[in-house]
């Protein structure tokens, strides 16, 4: 009976070399890294780490509506950098 069996990824060769790096630094190939990783999601049930998009929250999505509505008023003024501290020197 087998003590492993072998399985075959491809992977960015930077991404790749990041990795080895990272895991020697840590005392371990890549190999050993990846059963850590595996072994780890299989007593947990999952991702060993959150996996979720990349999204904003409300507060952020306000304030980037906000921006684009003070960008197109047309009543705001606009100022430069140099106008901008001038300005807040007064």
């Amino acid at each position: 009976m087998a003590t492993s069996s072998s399985y075959t990824h491809r992977i960015d060769p930077v991404l790749r070399s990041q990795s080895e790096a990272l895991f020697s630094e840590l005392g371990m190939s890549l190999g050993t890294a990846i059963n850590v990783f595996l072994k780890k999601a299989v007593r947990v049930g999952g991702f060993p780490f959150d996996v979720s998009l990349d999204m904003p929250n409300r507060e952020t999505i306000e304030a980037m509506l906000e921006a684009e509505r003070i960008a197109k008023d047309p009543d705001i003024k606009a100022y430069n950098v140099d106008d901008a501290l001038e300005e807040l020197k007064k």
